[in-house]
């Protein structure tokens, strides 16, 4: 006899600063394993299975990320009381945001849509240390104006082979960007940033490994006069054999929102 499976979808937010990442790695702390071992210490003996919507890199943070959750067996009985009984058990730098139950046909990876993804950053000074776990702070004084331009050139329909980190072959590199802008920090928020920060942010359905962080690195290289815009647009290209060789670091990242082609009720 089968067993009936339950689905619930699970949002959740962590700084992701002490970690590597969210997939699960041998003798590494990851998000995943984090909130593994929570649901194996609060649901005891019952089946589980999480699968999430995505992978985050090492001291990647997120503001809004999801997972899939299934039991066998029975339901959660009451979603409220399990929600606070998660929280209560989860590491202070994880958190769960809200638990909806979907139906067998939901799939977190391919119902997936839209992600909005941010990088956080300030230039020209050294400012709090309390700020690095979400904020990269670049020394130089940055052309700021400039970089807004560079980012405008990546919106619409691209081939990102540069911007992936060591691509193969038969990658996938044309895609489209939704949005792609830098605009004033006035998200993210405490008494000890520096009074002006910065926000690349980034809409689209999918991206490369690093890209994100590539592109922010040639924006910085930009900002600080390493390259034009020329470069930017001739990168672009389907014919493009150019290499990004700056990574900016990790911490500035977070993934700010992710939208379901499905409803989640």
């Amino acid at each position: 006899m089968l067993q009936k499976r339950y689905f619930y979808l699970v949002k959740v937010q962590f700084l992701g600063y002490r970690f590597h990442g969210w997939q699960k790695q041998p003798n590494t702390k990851t998000v995943h394993l984090m909130i593994d071992r929570t649901l194996k210490f609060i649901l005891g003996e019952q089946q589980f299975k999480t699968l999430g919507a995505g992978r985050t890199d090492a001291m990647v943070s997120a503001n809004e990320a999801a997972f899939e959750l299934f039991l066998d067996q029975k339901p959660l009985e009451d979603i409220t009381t399990f929600l606070e009984l998660f929280n209560h058990n989860l590491p202070q730098d994880i958190r769960v945001l809200s638990i909806k139950e979907v139906d067998e046909k939901f799939n977190v990876i391919k119902d997936s849509k839209l992600k909005e993804y941010h990088y956080v950053f300030a230039e020209g000074s050294k400012f709090h240390p309390f700020a690095a776990p979400i904020m990269t702070t670049i020394l130089e004084p940055l052309d700021i104006q400039l970089m807004k331009q560079g980012a405008q050139l990546f919106e619409g329909q691209n081939n990102y082979r540069t911007y992936c980190y060591k691509p193969s072959d038969d990658g996938v590199f044309n895609r489209e960007l939704i949005r792609c802008e830098i605009i004033d920090n006035t998200i993210y928020k405490a008494n000890f940033f520096p009074e002006k920060s910065y926000i690349l942010k980034v809409i689209g359905k999918g991206f490369g490994r690093h890209q994100i962080r590539l592109m922010m690195g040639a924006l910085i290289k930009l900002g600080r006069g390493d390259l034009d815009l020329d470069y930017i647009r001739k990168s672009l290209k389907p014919e493009s054999q150019e290499v990004m060789d700056y990574i900016a670091p990790a911490s500035g990242l977070i993934l700010h929102k992710i939208e379901f082609e499905k409803k989640e009720d």
